[in-house]
């Protein structure tokens, strides 16, 4: 598959932070979830794609052109929806239209209106004046309206109520169904990206711990729940992680449908991603 986004061992130093190594590829017509705690260094990737933190390291291709040389020319066709807007607080939507027009020779001014109808946000209105959810689905259909072919969020969903959450990742899988556009974006809402991904990488104090295909991590993963006596009997190449409870211990391993029958455990339950991520965190080796 054609890549829309590389990155080849990223590393960067941020503040009191930095980037270990980063390397992962966005296909066309893909959705890239990064998953982690806050401070896992999500948002610094993004901003180190954008070219907003200077790299030390490594090689960051969006289109197939390098980010740093070609930067202007690629951010023509990419559209971001950070936690903080650049949108002033005192624009309408209408205001917002005559300020895209001149920044964006692909900007739609028939969609931005359609989808403002759509998800009833009011032409007029100042964003200060709008809720929160609102307001965050005012900066996706802003993004969205300038026909970009990679779409990056950080946080897309935070703040939005479960009505228009669902709507809000229906837009997303429509605008990827095309093969041609991509989305990479951070969340802490994982039950998103059980539904939505395509790829999960799993970021943790600067480095990539897990980065697999979502089908692969919910259909060949589990979650073991044994006895003491039986985790005891498993092989330590056979499982991940674990955390022992006060009444079993929660074994996380990657081959499911295996791990079952090789040790006879009754209970291997398929898991979510969020479980993974909290096993990944807190359990034992």
């Amino acid at each position: 598959m054609e890549a829309i986004l590389e990155v080849n061992r990223l590393n960067t130093s941020y503040q009191t932070f930095s980037l270990n190594d980063i390397h992962f590829t966005l296909p066309k017509g893909m959705i890239l979830g990064l998953i982690g705690e806050n401070g896992a260094g999500k948002t610094t990737i993004i901003r180190s794609v954008l070219n907003m933190i200077p790299k030390s390291d490594g090689e960051i291709k969006i289109f197939g052109l390098d980010m740093h040389e070609h930067e202007a020319q690629i951010k023509q066709d990419i559209a971001v929806v950070m936690d903080t807007s650049f949108l002033s607080d005192y624009l309408t939507p209408n205001d917002i239209h005559k300020i895209m027009k001149h920044m964006y020779p692909k900007w739609d001014p028939a969609l931005f209106f359609q989808y403002l109808e759509t998800f009833h946000l009011p032409k007029d209105q100042m964003s200060k004046e709008l809720s929160s959810g609102m307001k965050m689905k005012l900066r996706i259909v802003t993004a969205l309206s300038s026909h970009p072919k990679l779409l990056i969020l950080d946080e897309p969903t935070s703040g939005l109520d479960p009505v228009a959450r669902n709507d809000i990742l229906d837009l997303f899988q429509d605008f990827i169904q095309d093969e041609e556009h991509s989305i990479l974006l951070t969340t802490h809402i994982t039950s998103d990206l059980d539904r939505i991904a395509d790829y999960i990488i799993f970021v943790n104090d600067g480095s990539i711990i897990l980065s697999k295909s979502r089908d692969e991590l919910l259909e060949e993963y589990g979650i073991a729940k044994c006895t003491e006596a039986e985790f005891r009997r498993m092989d330590r190449q056979d499982y991940v992680k674990y955390i022992k409870t006060k009444y079993e211990y929660q074994v996380l391993v990657n081959h499911r449908s295996s791990i079952q029958k090789k040790y006879n455990i009754s209970i291997v339950d398929r898991p979510t991603i969020e479980e993974i991520m909290l096993i990944y965190i807190k359990g034992v080796m």
